[in-house]
């Protein structure tokens, strides 16, 4: 996984949970996974459309 351990991913938790809190950790994580599944849905929604023109120049 991109040459980062489990130390290395520990101290990074350990960061975010100092810089962010406990209680903002949650809501960081939602936000993230909501931009993430809208950006694949983007992406989706391209393909598609460069199919469809693609097929109508033939």
């Amino acid at each position: 996984m991109f040459g980062i351990g489990l130390t290395e991913l520990l101290v990074i938790l350990l960061i975010c949970l100092l810089l962010f809190g406990a209680n903002r950790l949650p809501e960081i994580g939602k936000s993230l996974g909501e931009g993430i599944r809208e950006f694949k849905r983007a992406m989706k929604e391209s393909g598609e459309d460069n199919s469809r023109s693609k097929e109508d120049r033939k």
